[in-house]
Order: structure tokens, then C-alpha cells, then sequence
């Protein structure tokens, strides 16, 4: 079987790696300065990896809302209140998840009447944007990409949203603003909670659906990988709407195999082994490879020690993390 290159990966201090062999991606420097006790830092100082966190969410409803969001975005911003409880049952209905979105530095601003229905299932990866006159008017249009206009631009959300995490603005604005660079093609917008405050700067690239997190910089890296049709691995949360263990799978693999092309590695089983006593889970997860199936076997087990998660978290959490623990490409 013939692979392409395995990538050279970023320097990594060694006081962040953990165990050898296990899922991780190397430690980045995300812009903004804060507080050693804030998540982010401490995720950094522990050297949490973020592998396999990304949501499960296929279909995005993306809100142009610009101004001052509140923990819940959307219900505590200018968007019409009468209507936003009634549009969260509608997205729980039908499966969609809510992205309140703005312009970069705009945040004082009363425009912006755009908003736009992504789906990332893979093969069926669309952006398609519309306009709204009023609110309400999105209790009433299909979901369904049928209405508006499709976008060949990749779409980057990038997380700002200090009302849910300090570490989301302190992050995420500058690189929200830093990445529209370099004459890469891109539309950048901030958005809301996107989950993992620990991993901030958070972006999710759409159509594809592929999360990052701790995204250092500029973003010019991300920027081009994407460019280029490809992912960014050392920043690689995973895809969203992949199960946990399919994400670890696909980053294990593609690390190994040197194979980065966003379609590369689709999911095509997952199965549940037997797991060993202690908590642990175990999977065997078959991908599509170049040459035929490619089979990863993961571990997910709780994090050893308790640690806040979230700036805002009241008391200490566990977490999965996952472990390869072999790998088969055909002969």
C-alpha cells in the first residue's frame, strides 16, 4: 500500500505529551493572555488532549446576530424573544443545532439579517445562505437547503462567546479577526458556544463539519490545509456528527498513514468489543482506505484525576480520553 508522506509534526515541550501511544494532539499557543487558573490554561498545563470531543450535531442552523450575547445566546441577545423558544423546539425537533453568528468586530452592530443551513453529512456537504426580514420568518422556511444561495467558500465559526467562557472572547477574537489572511479564501464569522471551553480557540469548519481546538496564531495554518483539501491534524478535535470512537479511529489513522484529505478515512462500521473491568471501552473501528478497510482499535477510559472543565464549572469533572491500540491496512 502506497501512503503519502506521514507529516512532520510541530515541536512539542515534554512536559505536555502523555503516555506513549496515546491519542493526542501536539500542544499549540492560542492567542490572548489569561490567568493561570482559567480551563484553557490548565487544559494546556495538564496537556489535555482534545481528540475525538468534536459535537454530534450533522445539521447547523446559522443566526446572523450581531450585538452582545448572553450565556444563552440565543435567548438572551436582540434576537426576538417571542421567537426564540419557539426556534429551539423547532432545532430539537428536527435535530439541528442553533450557531448565533456575527461579524468579526461588529459587535456593536445592528445589521445582519443573514442565515444559512448546513449540513455535514458526508457526500451531502452544503452551506446555503438566505435572508430574513423578520425572526419569525425562520419558524416558517424549510431547513432543508432548498431555499437561498449554496456557498463553494468554507465557512469558519470560530468560538467568542465570553458570556459562556472568558476563554472563548479572550481566544477566539483575536484569531477571528486575525484570519481572513494571506489571500486564502474564507468566510470568517464569530459565533457562540461550540463546546470544549478547555480547548479555546474553538473553530468548526463547514461544510465538512471538522472541529479544531487550541488553535494558535493567525490561523494561516488552518487556512491552508483546508485550501488545500485537506485537515489540520495538530489541532484536530474531530468531525462533528462522528461517534467519539470514529474520531479517535480517524486521527489515529490519519497520523499513521500520513492520509489528511478531508474525505479521506470515512467511517464505514463501528463495533463495541469487550471491554476490560475498570471502566474502560473498547471499539473496532473499520474506515475506507485508499486500498481497502482500514481497521483501528481505540480505548476510551476516565481521565484519572477530577479537574474543572469550564471557567464557569461549580465543581470538578472527569473526562474520556482514547487510546489506539492497533491499527491493519491491507497487505
Amino acid at each position: 500500500m502506497t501512503t503519502a508522506p506521514r507529516p512532520e509534526p510541530p515541536e512539542v515541550d515534554p512536559q505536555f505529551c502523555q503516555d506513549a501511544g496515546e491519542v493526542v494532539a501536539p500542544r499549540s499557543s492560542p492567542p490572548g493572555r489569561l490567568d493561570d487558573v482559567r480551563c484553557s490554561v490548565q487544559a494546556l498545563l495538564r496537556g489535555d488532549s482534545p481528540v475525538a470531543t468534536a459535537p454530534p450535531a450533522r445539521r447547523w442552523l446559522l443566526v446572523e446576530q450581531p450585538g452582545p450575547w448572553g450565556r444563552d445566546a440565543l435567548l438572551e441577545s436582540r434576537f426576538d424573544r417571542r421567537v426564540a423558544s419557539r426556534l429551539a423546539a423547532r432545532a430539537r425537533e428536527l435535530g439541528v443545532r442553533i450557531q448565533m453568528v456575527r461579524r468579526p468586530g461588529e459587535r456593536l452592530a445592528d445589521s445582519g439579517r443573514r442565515w444559512a443551513v448546513a449540513d455535514t453529512t458526508p457526500g451531502r456537504e452544503t452551506v446555503t445562505w438566505s435572508t430574513r426580514e423578520s425572526d419569525a420568518e425562520l419558524l416558517e422556511r424549510p431547513w432543508d437547503g432548498s431555499v437561498g444561495e449554496p456557498t463553494q467558500v468554507p465557512t469558519y465559526l470560530v468560538c467568542t462567546h465570553g458570556a459562556h467562557d472568558v476563554c472563548c472572547a479572550v481566544r477566539g477574537r483575536p484569531l477571528a479577526r486575525a484570519l481572513p489572511t494571506g489571500g486564502v479564501p474564507a468566510d470568517v464569522w464569530e459565533t457562540s458556544h461550540l463546546g470544549g471551553d478547555r480547548f479555546a480557540a474553538n473553530v468548526v469548519v463547514l461544510p465538512w463539519g471538522f472541529v479544531y481546538g487550541q488553535v494558535p496564531e493567525d490561523g494561516a495554518a488552518l487556512l491552508a490545509a483546508h485550501a488545500a483539501g485537506q485537515v489540520a491534524l495538530p489541532w484536530l478535535r474531530g468531525r462533528a456528527g462522528v461517534a467519539p470512537a470514529a474520531q479517535a479511529a480517524q486521527q489515529h489513522a490519519r497520523s499513521e498513514l500520513g492520509l489528511l484529505g478531508v474525505d479521506d478515512l470515512a467511517t464505514r462500521r463501528v463495533r463495541t468489543l469487550e471491554s476490560p473491568e475498570g471502566g474502560a471501552e473498547r471499539f473496532e473501528v473499520t474506515l475506507a482506505g485508499p486500498a481497502g478497510d482500514v481497521l483501528v482499535t481505540v480505548e476510551s477510559r476516565l481521565s484519572g484525576e477530577a479537574h474543572r472543565l469550564t471557567c464557569a464549572a461549580v465543581r470538578p469533572g472527569r473526562w474520556r480520553t482514547w487510546h489506539p491500540l492497533s491499527l491493519r491496512v491491507p497487505a
